[in-house]
């Protein structure tokens, strides 16, 4: 009899991990950030800066924590829930702080943060059915924003130092790309729910075709993985939706 010898899976990582602990450093810092951006009304200068370092910080590990859990097999199911809950939570801070200090309009995190909890929630009660391919335009929308976000912070502590056309000419460039993130971002969202529906009536004509007993498969639309890319259209953990 010729035996198959078969391999033992592999373990699976330990959540105490270095990529694990960055994503959790960046969730701690958002409060940081907010409370840094807020001083004084927004209007002192000295913690303006040192929010816009930690914005900045915060960003840099999410690319790193997501480049060491690819690079060394360190996904894990808690990375999964983190890391889309720390890069959100850090987009949400700053739109909304810098409309609480009045240097962009409240409908502007309104639109932005209502696409981002919406589409998470589609994509949520879409695992049942197929996994979403990630937005042809989430890397653009991820970029835009970031852009903008650092831009925004950024304008005013240099309009005190750099008064005159500098600060105007960056105000400028930054509302730019903020329109232009948000453009984007109304579009992807849009996309998404037309893959959604086209995805839901697969599946349906696929349930209504098949055999009784087969009935659960759902037409078979690949492996129901929650996973796929992360909205920004980059692989997360185990390629998931922002995994990592």
């Amino acid at each position: 009899m010729n035996e198959r010898a078969e391999t033992p899976p592999e373990a699976a990582p330990s959540n105490w991990n270095l990529p694990n602990a960055l994503t959790v450093v960046r969730i701690l810092l958002v409060p940081v950030f907010l409370v840094l951006l807020l001083g004084d009304g927004g209007q002192n200068m000295t913690t303006r800066w040192w929010a816009l370092a930690v914005f900045l910080l915060a960003m840099l590990t999410d690319k790193i924590d997501g480049d060491l859990a690819r690079k060394y097999n360190l996904i894990t199911d808690f990375g999964k829930i983190a890391d889309p809950i720390a890069d959100k939570s850090l987009m949400a801070a700053a739109l909304i702080g810098l409309a609480v200090v009045g240097e962009v309009p409240w409908w502007v995190p309104v639109i932005i943060l209502v696409r981002e909890l919406g589409i998470t929630v589609l994509r949520f009660f879409m695992i049942r059915i197929a996994v979403m391919p990630a937005s042809r335009g989430g890397k653009i929308k991820t970029v835009l924003q970031t852009v903008a976000i650092g831009l925004l912070l950024l304008w005013k502590p240099l309009a005190f130092l750099v008064p005159g056309v500098v600060a105007v000419v960056l105000l400028v460039i930054a509302w730019l790309v903020l329109v232009a993130a948000i453009i984007v971002t109304i579009v992807t969202g849009v996309d998404y729910c037309i893959q959604a529906a086209k995805l839901a009536r697969a599946a349906h004509a696929g349930e209504a075709g098949a055999p009784a007993g087969n009935a659960d498969s759902g037409g078979n639309l690949g492996e129901r993985n929650p996973g796929g890319t992360r909205d920004d259209g980059t692989p997360g953990q185990s390629q998931s939706d922002d995994g990592r």
